[in-house]
């Protein structure tokens, strides 16, 4: 049963709900709709589904993008209705026709909306009847009985697959149990599998059970691999093989080499003077500057779209294309947009986004351009590619703050340490960017302190020590082989003793598969509650930024004892000053797990460390 059915602009007035349905929806399916799919340009999906306490709802819609209308559908996602389509269609035809820009209100279209329900229930209903039961040809029969499909049409090659004896059933019959069936689905009845070996045939009536080891042991050298395998058991494991180094002659005794200076219980080692002090006033944080961006006319960018477009301009005459680019085209379908899209997509790919975001986007793009009208002298390249950049635009640009001074002065308000932990795969540059946060912070006179809680990578907590060194800040260490989340929870304890404002929590390198590591990720953070969960990213990968994301969220949502877990919260986007134009990742990153860009790493100083450009991204990414 259809749940709701409401009608609304592009800019949120809703100028007609269903009051028949008059269904109380659970949760705020319609909103979450809004913000999570329509505003960050996932339109272009066929549903969506969304999950509420004691309702699981999917949702589908439509646009009228010439009149900036948009239709929704809510409905049980247990059902599976069959009409809503057709529905939305017939809804989006009648509504158009009574559409009045100054009206807000439209109670007659309810005795309509009754009578176009009816007739796309009935047409869902026409179509189901007609529609010949067919049944699976896999489940029909049990496991071993040979299926008989298509030999009345004189299929000699189905007939030889599902034969069992002859010559040509058994070279089928190896070709099907290797996985090569050429796109048809048999069962065989007890399929053969034979075997030469030294002249003699080895057969075996069951395929599943057919073990490679008792090949090995049939084959010429199998006496001699049964000896290396006994050789290798009578090896006594106490004994553990260890590489010695060479001794030289000339050689002085071996003495075990040790650059890790002495720490005493406070964590301050003796090696201080050894250490750059860096000054505050070294110089000021890209962060703190303005980026100016050059206005490069865009003629370059034209003149593509122009050489893309000729194959298509060919095909119409001179006088056709004169007349369309006058008076405009009547309304823009799908294969118009297609060639100009396919172009958008490859530029996208060429730039680093990964290619199942670039292909979303253009779905998004076509959907909200679909039926609207070309404008006189205006190009189908050139508005495709506006609506891109406007795309592209919105999903960079974050909905909600990020001034992390400002929440840093909440908090410090509150008497509470603002918390920021750092995570992210190996060797993305964690705490290297960790440093150049907390040096900028200092510039703007808060107060930092370092938690060393990577107890897992060797030589991490000198690392991070070098960097507190430098800064001249303190740092919060409890060595190796502890628990990172009961390292950071005292940490937070000491800073909110020492009255520290910030504390930079410093985590271990894993991979999004590693579950042991993402397991102690996930009880770090739901210990301890960090106010911002930073993920530190390369700007160097393409579609592995996407698995990344996607499972770092998955894996935290999925490992932690909340109901309510802790996703990430923001990017640190690293190594931006060795991609050239290729900015593609900043993208789809952003895309995949909603969270704001909020630094940018570019370069190995302290001071490289700025704001994320959105104009000057978007400007790379269509150039």
């Amino acid at each position: 049963m259809l749940e709701q059915l409401l009608i609304f602009t592009r800019g949120g007035l809703i100028l007609w709900t269903c009051k028949e349905l008059g269904n109380a929806l659970k949760g705020s399916p319609i909103d979450t709709l809004i913000r999570s799919c329509l505003l960050e340009e996932r339109s272009g999906a066929a549903s969506y589904n969304y999950d509420a306490p004691g309702a699981s709802y999917t949702l589908k819609w439509t646009f009228h993008n010439e009149l900036g209308l948009v239709f929704v559908a809510v409905y049980q996602r247990i059902l599976h209705l069959l009409y809503v389509d057709d529905l939305l269609a017939l809804v989006r035809r009648e509504f158009a026709e009574i559409y009045d820009p100054k009206r807000t209100t439209y109670n007659e279209f309810d005795e309509t909306f009754r009578q176009l329900r009816m007739e796309a229930e009935a047409r869902a209903e026409e179509l189901k009847k007609s529609k010949p039961m067919v049944k699976p040809v896999n489940n029909t029969k049990k496991q071993g009985q040979a299926q008989k499909v298509g030999f009345d049409k004189g299929n000699k090659k189905e007939g030889n697959l599902a034969a069992d004896g002859g010559d040509d059933g058994k070279g089928k019959g190896r070709k099907l149990e290797n996985g090569h069936s050429n796109g048809n689905n048999f069962e065989i009845e007890e399929p053969r599998m034979t075997a030469v070996v030294n002249g003699k045939e080895n057969t075996s009536s069951n395929v599943s059970a057919f073990d490679v080891s008792k090949l090995q042991k049939k084959t010429k050298g199998g006496k001699k691999t049964d000896t290396v395998v006994n050789k290798g058991s009578k090896v006594d494991p106490k004994k553990k093989v260890t590489k010695k180094n060479r001794v030289w002659d000339d050689a002085p005794p071996e003495t075990k080499l040790d650059f890790t200076d002495p720490v005493d219980g406070n964590g301050n080692g003796n090696g201080n003077e050894n250490i750059e002090v860096v000054a505050a006033s070294q110089g000021e944080s890209m962060m703190d500057m303005e980026e100016i961006i050059s206005s490069d006319s865009e003629g370059e960018e034209d003149d593509d779209e122009q050489k893309d477009s000729k194959p298509e301009a060919k095909k119409k005459g001179w006088f056709s294309s004169m007349f369309q680019s006058i008076a405009g085209k009547a309304n823009l379908e799908k294969e118009d947009l297609e060639p100009a899209l396919k172009a958008l997509k490859d530029r996208l790919m060429t730039k680093n986004v990964a290619e199942e975001i670039a292909e979303k986007l253009c779905e998004s793009v076509a959907a909200s351009l679909e039926g609207k009208k070309l404008a006189s002298f205006t190009r189908v390249s050139s508005t495709v590619q506006a609506a891109m950049e406007e795309a592209l635009v919105r999903i960079l640009t974050p909905r909600r703050s990020i001034d992390i001074l400002r929440d840093v002065h909440a908090a410090k308000e509150q008497r509470k340490p603002y918390v920021v932990v750092f995570v992210g795969v190996n060797g993305v540059g964690k705490s290297t960017n960790l440093a150049k946060v907390a040096y900028w912070l200092l510039q703007h006179n808060v107060s930092v302190m370092m938690a060393a809680c990577d107890t897992f990578r060797s030589g991490a907590v000198e690392q991070l020590r070098t960097h507190a060194r430098r800064l001249q800040i303190p740092i919060f260490e409890k060595g190796y082989e502890k628990d990172p989340a009961i390292v950071a929870k005292e940490a937070i304890q000491e800073a909110t003793r020492n009255g520290s404002d910030v504390v930079l929590v410093d985590t271990a390198g894993r991979m999004q598969d590693n579950e042991p590591l993402m397991r102690a990720l996930s009880k770090l953070i739901y210990l301890n509650n960090p106010d911002l969960v930073l993920f530190v990213g390369e700007a160097l990968v393409g579609n592995d930024a996407v698995d990344q994301l996607s499972k770092f969220n998955q894996k935290l949502a999925d490992l932690s004892t909340s109901s309510n877990p802790r996703l990430i919260d923001g990017i640190l986007l690293t190594k931006f000053d060795t991609i050239d134009d290729k900015v593609g990742a900043a993208l789809s990153m952003v895309y995949i797990s909603g969270a704001p860009v909020m630094f940018v790493g570019c370069g190995q100083s302290y001071t490289d460390l700025k704001k994320l450009n959105v104009k000057s991204i978007v400007k790379t990414l269509l150039k």
